[in-house]
């Protein structure tokens, strides 16, 4: 799908100044445990399917679109496991352009659906064994939240809220 056209407008008045913005990831995994993820048609590295945010929406639904336009699959929404942002989640596009992007990750479970890829943003759409992942290349923000969902179950300690 490429820029969304609220933000091509922005763009054209910020330039290539750093924005934050808001954006959606889906955590999939299979019967088996592997997780779902799309090679990139950006930079060729691997990451969690999702994406922008639009003006007026709601996260879960962008989350539907973006892993049906990138994966083929139809998914629901079954439970936020955070919000992430920070310098692990910092984009320097090829063109100039940077974004802080605060990351909304959710677990889902596929309804329906075919995994492809869409020839557009995602080149591949693979399932990955935690094994593979070590070894894959993974974008900086894709490591930042497949890092973080491990850290989503444990009990934070004061210095973590605080950061």
């Amino acid at each position: 799908m490429g820029m969304p056209p609220f933000l091509r407008a922005l763009r054209e008045k910020v330039g290539n100044d750093l924005l934050v913005l808001p954006t959606v990831a889906g955590l999939v995994t299979d019967d088996r445990d592997r997780i779902l993820m799309i090679r990139h048609s950006r930079d060729g590295n691997w990451v969690l399917p999702g994406g922008c945010m639009e003006p007026d929406e709601y996260p879960a639904d962008r989350l539907v679109a973006e892993m049906h336009e990138e994966t083929g699959l139809r998914v629901r929404p079954t439970a936020l496991v955070g919000v992430y942002g920070g310098p692990g989640c910092r984009v320097h596009y090829p063109n100039g352009d940077q974004v802080s992007c605060v990351v909304s990750l959710f677990d889902c479970e596929v309804v329906g659906g075919t995994a492809r890829p869409d020839g557009e943003e995602s080149l591949e759409v693979r399932f990955f064994s935690e094994d593979e992942l070590v070894s894959l290349n993974i974008s900086t923000i894709g490591r930042t939240l497949l890092d973080a969902r491990h850290s989503a179950f444990q009990e934070p300690d004061a210095q973590q809220i605080s950061r």
